[in-house]
């Protein structure tokens, strides 16, 4: 169901809704109802900052990342009606600690879930198109952080904060997480990938960095459903016995694996069929290994263009970091289990403004989310959560579709084609003064 179903949905003779009832209409109240359940943190007692204005507030962390935590439930006026309308600090700080992170974590992955099963997507050659890829967050530095999550070091120590590795799975064409998972910065991003198993649809394909070379994941992957596939940027040293050949740069090759991957993937066979596709781009040679070893349906002119989509999951870690996170230099939360809730509510504020900005092209055919300015769409959502009146439920509907129809105002302007910055060597620099010329001292 769209936001704006929702929206429809709503009793239009209802008088005395509140604010906290207009944003339950954007995040569904049964999808919140399941996540406390799961976290064991739902209650009968109705409080004045109930665990609903609570999730609010953790999504509003990220949504106004320049307030204090404690001004983000009176910004969006969440709390309910009493004799003091303003939310005290140590009420915020206690509700939060109520919530835990295991409901915001749970809360997105049904909300992600459900977008997924309901929105339409972009498809190449049948497939969903899918890119997994790491990325860390810098946390408060004290002890308890560094101790959690640890942190780079050298010679000397601990050079750096404490840091989260995080690994997701995005929808290239929307950029609508599908799921994350993160830990302590020692744990790899193979460990973090094989966590999203469970979360990979069907028919899919999954682009993953050079870096994730791994049998034994790949195998994992290709199992994981119903034509769960993937591709890779094939390594400069990959060792492969050609099986058959489809065309001149178009091979049937088969893998074999170690006894070590044997040993650490169960159910991993002494070899593996894959394809490995070369082709050339302004003379400079490329190659991808892939599972779609079909080649009538996945024909090699396709195969050569379809790589490049998984640069889209660094653009949606740059809407992350850049836009909803403001570039700052770390999280707010100072507490380990706080941290993890205030990354989960960061999530779950970036897929919330991705599933408006999907129901904002849903009429339009040719336009595709990722055509939006993200920015200048947070910005709008935002406004509508804080100004949007609430005194005449009935026309919620309409305040709604004039966000849609403003947020397809945003359309970025077409990528220059052929753009190219070439990476160089930087100097690098002298520890000795450089000599002046005798004709500079002159």
């Amino acid at each position: 169901m769209s936001f704006f179903s929702a929206f429809e949905e709503m009793p239009s003779f209802l008088d005395g809704i509140n604010t906290l009832d207009k944003l339950n209409t954007i995040l569904d109240p049964e999808i919140l109802e399941q996540a406390f359940e799961y976290a064991g943190v739902a209650t009968v007692r109705r409080r004045r900052l109930p665990l609903e204005a609570v999730m609010w507030s953790v999504i509003g962390m990220s949504l106004f990342r320049n307030e204090t935590v404690w001004d983000i439930a009176n910004r969006l006026d969440i709390s309910l009606p009493g004799k003091n309308k303003l939310v005290a600090p140590s009420a915020l700080v206690q509700g939060r600690q109520r919530l835990g992170f295991k409901a915001v974590q749970k809360t997105f992955q049904l909300l992600a879930s459900k977008a997924f099963a309901t929105q339409a997507f972009e498809h190449w050659c049948g497939l969903n198109l899918l890119a997994v890829d790491g990325v860390s967050f810098r946390t408060q530095d004290n002890d308890e952080n560094r101790s959690e999550f640890g942190s780079d070091s050298n010679q000397f120590g601990e050079a750096s904060y404490p840091q989260i590795r995080m690994c997701s799975l995005m929808e290239v064409s929307s950029h609508l997480l599908l799921d994350s998972s993160f830990d302590a910065r020692h744990v790899g991003e193979m460990t973090l990938a094989r966590r999203l198993l469970p979360s990979v649809p069907d028919n899919s394909l999954t682009l993953f960095d050079r870096g994730y070379y791994s049998l034994g994941l790949l195998h994992e992957w290709r199992q994981q459903g119903s034509h769960t596939h993937w591709m890779l940027p094939a390594r400069k040293d990959l060792q492969y016995q050609v099986q058959s050949d489809i065309g001149e740069n178009d091979h049937i090759v088969t893998l074999s694996t170690s006894p070590q991957a044997r040993k650490k993937f169960e159910n991993l066979p002494d070899k593996i069929t894959a394809r490995l596709t070369s082709y050339k781009v302004n003379g400079k040679q490329y190659r991808v290994l892939s599972s779609l070893i079909d080649p009538i349906q996945f024909p090699y002119d396709e195969l050569t263009e379809v790589y490049t989509q998984r640069w889209e999951i660094e653009l949606g870690f740059r809407e992350m970091k850049q836009s909803l996170h403001q570039s700052k230099h770390v999280l707010r939360s100072k507490k380990p289990d706080m941290v993890r809730q205030e990354l989960w509510g960061l999530l779950l504020a970036y897929n919330l403004i991705r599933i408006i900005m999907n129901d904002a092209l849903k009429s339009e055919e040719d336009i595709v989310p990722i055509q939006l300015s993200f920015s200048q769409s947070m910005r709008q959502v935002v406004a509508f959560l804080m100004f949007t009146p609430i005194h005449s439920p009935s026309q919620l509907p309409s305040h709604y579709e004039e966000l849609l129809t403003t947020l397809r105002m945003f359309m970025l302007p077409q990528k220059v084609p052929d753009r190219c910055y070439p990476r160089v060597v930087r100097k690098k620099p002298t520890k000795y003064p450089y000599k002046k010329s005798q004709s500079a001292i002159n």
